[in-house]
């Protein structure tokens, strides 16, 4: 007798295989049948007129702090993930020294926006090596599984000190005494390592993160640790506008290592096309079996203005700072006042950087997110649409549309990947077995950025809902965030419904599946806030053949576990 049998579902292998109809057999958390009829089982789940498939695998998260302290990694398990990748861009939270915590805590906070009293209230630590990092991590509770990286920023400042924030030049003992470290963690069960170039994550205003300047010496030394070990990615993201700069010493670094070197690809609009030669480039070195891979979103990043977000063009008005720190009730009140509103519109503006010059002032890019939000807007939807048709201001027009929903309103605003105002660009991407679904950033940018529904776009947008352009199967949705998510990190024991495989399941109610407009929640220890996103259409999601959650609603079992690269969960 079986201990589970998932019973008439549509089964979507995650192989890109044609679905098919039929039972899966679970025992001791693996899957034993596939397809036909399976015997009599001890709990059954019914699934007819359901799709089952296997359960999502997120690559790229920032969930580190958030580990410690929510079982759930909340919202990503209410989006069918049942296992994650973090210490992702050279940002965590190991190696550390007791009196260089509350930098790191500072760090995280700058470049990820996880609210620094969050994870100072949060986090126990319990761990200053990595290795002590991974046990610590080994003996919380957990629903689903969690994989980690090595970050480069909390390596330099461990051994280097002051010198390593101050980004000094590493002498050959430190590049010794780094390398032993990041050789350490490998060996222990660390799946990459990860690194920061960009000049967009900065801390404490306007300080970059340890490792951002560093050199090609000291990157390529740290990435070739990886090959003498023999597993794990090295990810980095960089300053998109140069990716091309970059790319020879990652493409070297691939080849030797004959490992996967992953990398934010995004389409900019200061270079719209530059993606063009890029991926060209990848499919020149997959051409020679070079492991080089473009870490691609499955939409635009989208920033969220709102009256309780952090980011939106009155933060830069004095007239609305005094009002900003006010509770709700009386914000919002004051919001609504005619002489409130006309000194916040018309009074006196902060100087601030070209980058929140130009976001504040790029009207026919921002638009109205409704409570179906649409990823993809028509460019009569957006605000420069509206100004023109109502013969209004810009800001006037975003001050209106924030206070609708009494206030709770919210914009959408697509940073990357919309210059051409649709995503034709990312169904190109979406084709190619170069680029690998990523940068959905659970668990990181809690006040502005809400992209961790990014699985369950996958399915509503790309391969039922879109209107704009091409689409793809459910198969081919399926398999860019199982097997080829999977296969990239080494997870080989998972991505896929076949025998002997890790029982990892979603079971979906396709045709109700959907999102919510993303919402500002409270529940972060310290009362810290987060942006979170409901959906409908999950029915059940297993890991290691528990449901962890059933209905939209977390059933209280907790079978996850702490991977280590190289060995099954």
């Amino acid at each position: 007798m079986h201990d589970t049998v998932i019973r008439g579902g549509c089964l979507i292998d995650g192989t890109g295989a044609p679905a098919v109809a039929g039972d899966i057999a679970i025992d001791n958390g693996t899957i034993t049948q596939v397809g036909g009829k399976a015997g009599a089982a001890r709990r059954t789940i019914d699934a007819q007129g359901a799709l089952v498939t296997p359960g999502w695998i997120d690559i790229h998260t920032h969930y580190d702090g958030q580990a410690t302290w929510d079982p759930y990694l909340s919202p990503s398990t209410a989006h069918g993930v049942t296992s994650v990748v973090m210490g992702n861009c050279g940002m965590g939270f190991a190696p550390v020294k007791p009196d260089k915590r509350d930098w790191l805590i500072s760090v995280m906070e700058g470049v990820e926006d996880i609210p620094g009293a969050v994870l100072s209230e949060g986090i126990e630590w319990d761990w200053e090596t990595f290795p002590q990092y991974m046990d610590a991590l080994a003996r919380r509770p957990k629903a689903l599984d969690i994989a980690t990286q090595i970050p480069h920023s909390a390596v330099r400042a461990y051994v280097m000190g002051e010198r390593g924030i101050q980004h000094d030049e590493t002498t050959p003992d430190d590049l010794f005494e780094m390398c032993a470290i990041v050789r350490e963690a490998l060996k222990a069960g660390a799946f990459g390592f990860s690194t920061s170039r960009t000049f967009l994550h900065k801390y404490d205003q306007r300080k970059y993160p340890p490792g951002t300047f560093a050199t090609g010496e000291e990157i390529s030394t740290l990435g070739q640790v990886l090959g003498e070990v023999g597993h794990g990615v090295f990810q980095m993201t960089s300053n998109h506008i140069s990716m091309h700069h970059e790319i020879p010493w990652m493409r070297n670094l691939a080849l030797k290592n004959k490992l996967p070197v992953l990398f934010n690809l995004q389409q900019t609009d200061p270079a719209p096309d530059l993606w063009k030669d890029i991926l060209g480039t990848l499919k020149e070195a997959h051409a020679q079996n070079i492991p080089l891979y473009g870490g691609v979103c499955g939409r635009p990043v989208g920033l969220l203005f709102s009256w309780h977000s952090s980011l939106h063009p009155f933060v830069v008005s004095p007239a609305y700072l005094e009002i900003a720190k006010l509770p709700w009730p009386e914000r919002i009140a004051r919001l609504r006042q005619p002489e409130v509103r006309e000194a916040i519109l018309t009074g006196e503006r902060l100087r601030t950087d070209e980058r929140m010059r130009t976001m504040f002032g790029n009207f026919h890019k921002i638009y109205r997110l409704a409570d179906n939000p649409d990823y993809e807007p028509e460019a009569s939807e957006s605000v420069q649409a509206m100004m023109q048709a109502q013969g209004r201001s810009g800001l006037e027009v975003v001050y209106d549309l924030m206070m609708e929903r009494d206030g709770m309103a919210m914009l959408y605003y697509p940073s990357f990947n919309y210059s051409y105002g649709n995503l034709d660009h990312l169904h190109e991407w979406l084709q190619t077995d170069v680029t690998v679904n990523s940068l959905s950033d659970g668990g990181a940018h809690c006040n502005y950025i809400c992209d961790v529904s990014m699985p369950t776009f996958m399915l509503t947008h790309w391969s039922r809902s879109r209107t704009r352009g091409g689409k793809f199967s459910v198969e081919a949705m399926v398999k860019r965030q199982t097997l080829d998510t999977a296969r990239i990190y080494g997870m080989h024991d998972r991505g896929t419904l076949q025998v002997g495989k890790k029982a990892d399941i979603n079971i979906i109610d396709y045709e109700k599946l959907r999102l919510y407009a993303p919402e500002m929640v409270y529940d972060l220890p310290a009362g810290g806030r987060r942006l979170t996103q409901r959906c409908d259409g999950y029915l059940a999601t297993l890991v290691a053949g528990q449901t962890i959650f059933e209905n939209q609603q977390a059933t209280g079992d907790l079978p996850g576990q702490l991977l280590r690269a190289g060995q099954k969960s």
